[in-house]
């Protein structure tokens, strides 16, 4: 169902594997159609709080995360029509390879492939040549053939190393029937700078504005931008309101700075269309929550790159813990680890954190988490209400040295079938955990 008024033609923007590309094509496709005047909206596939945050610094507006495996379809439908209000092209940029996804029900899956089907988005597939020349055509023929759903619209190819490998390379793409719109050439100068969890934020990427402006100009030089225009196709999305999540209260306490960042826009559009509003405070300039909200919210970030300095700010944690006496509080992943006992950084120093739960984390010894979680709160909280059945991930470094006496916020199983297990802490007003929620579950 088309938006009311909606005339938004859209691309997703995907690749056979991580690592091809497609966050250097998305933001310099972005920049360049808009300093074209092109009204331009972002939209990202599947849980990501790092790549949305660049879409809105190349394009000035919010890019929503759409997540099959965690939305139900009105949810997707709905935040591709907020997303594509104004705007004559949506980008959707995708998330690691095209159809890579979870077991579940066919377009449910959490694949960037299930996104453009649900939308009706035609496929700019970013293709890496380096290492190869005509065999790219059985890769991109490959995409092209495996899912019936989506449609192969055109082709970038990216790392190439000569006129003589591109010659190669195009020639494959055109011998499987695909149009090669585009390519870029090795260019380490323009990549953008990474951390443990990613692209350094967006906020901390030093010349960001200038970044973006040499991306733009790459992209520009090399690929086809009328092309691509043209390949675009209308949006299949809705005007009607649908809200992921109940907010936390009438007005909610949000930290906000280099080390609390990691909130989902669509979180804060559907509380904001529920009524809500948001007081914003910087726990690193040592600010504590304003007394007068209902309710705080701590995300996730990076609090382990700035331990020391947090464990200084007595005025921060006195009033978080003033305010936790009498009102909800939640802190997810990084704000989970602020709110426990004790948080070691890489270095193995251990620095005192806000007491309110007794689990203590570090940083010291690293060990990747990721992956989708199904989560069921055991008691109310800022997240919800007991038994409220909920749809996020989890996404983190650090681990767990002492959980403590605290009971668990929730049981949370992961989308291959394993049990349910305790997950998070809650004590009093207080609750968190490593899961980061999307949504309420469909």
């Amino acid at each position: 169902m088309s938006a009311q008024g909606l005339s938004t033609r859209g691309l997703l923007i995907a690749a056979p594997r991580s690592g091809g590309g497609k966050t250097t094509l998305t933001l310099g496709l972005m920049r360049a159609f808009r300093q074209r005047g092109v009204k331009v909206a972002g939209l990202k596939s599947g849980p990501d709080y790092i790549d949305p945050a660049f879409h809105k610094a190349a394009l000035g507006r919010d890019s929503f995360n759409l997540d099959t495996w965690a939305m139900d379809p009105a949810l997707l439908e709905a935040l591709a029509g907020q997303a594509a209000q104004d705007a004559e092209l949506v980008l959707a940029e995708g998330s690691m390879g095209l159809f890579d996804g979870v077991p579940a029900p066919a377009g449910r899956t959490g694949a960037s492939a299930d996104v453009a089907a649900a939308l009706g988005l035609p496929i700019l597939l970013v293709l890496d040549a380096s290492g190869q020349a005509q065999s790219a055509g059985a890769i991109a023929k490959g995409c092209a053939s495996f899912d019936p759903r989506v449609r192969i619209a055109g082709v970038v190819l990216n790392k190439i190393g000569s006129p003589r490998h591109l010659l190669l390379a195009k020639a494959g793409i055109e011998a499987a029937g695909l149009t090669v719109v585009g390519a870029l050439p090795k260019q380490a100068e323009i990549v953008l700078p990474e951390r443990h969890l990613g692209l350094v934020q967006a906020s901390e990427t030093l010349e960001l504005e200038a970044r973006l402006d040499a991306l733009a100009a790459f992209v520009a030089q090399h690929v086809d931008l009328d092309a691509i225009l043209a390949l675009a196709e209308p949006l299949s999305a809705t005007s009607a309101a649908h809200a992921a999540l109940a907010p936390a209260g009438q007005k909610i306490a949000i930290a906000r700075d280099a080390a609390f960042s990691f909130l989902y826009p669509h979180l804060l559009s559907g509380w904001r269309a529920q009524g809500a509003e948001f007081a914003f405070f910087a726990p690193l300039a040592d600010e504590a929550p304003p007394e007068d909200c209902d309710a705080v919210w701590l995300p996730g970030g990076y609090p382990e790159l700035h331990a020391g300095k947090l464990a200084g700010h007595a005025r921060f944690f006195d009033g978080l813990r003033a305010f936790a006496a009498k009102k909800p509080v939640h802190g997810e992943c990084g704000g989970y680890m602020v709110l426990g006992e004790a948080l070691t950084d890489a270095a193995g120093e251990i620095h005192k954190m806000a007491g309110l739960l007794s689990v203590e984390t570090s940083f010291a010894k690293r060990k990747m988490t990721l992956g989708y979680r199904d989560a069921t709160l055991l008691a109310d909280c800022a997240l919800g209400r007991a038994g409220q059945k909920l749809r996020g991930h989890e996404f983190h470094y650090a681990s767990i040295v002492t959980l403590g006496a605290d009971s668990a916020m929730a049981l949370a199983a992961d989308a291959y079938g394993g049990a349910p297990a305790p997950s998070g802490s809650r004590r009093g007003n207080v609750s968190g955990g490593f899961f980061h929620c999307i949504a309420e579950a469909p």
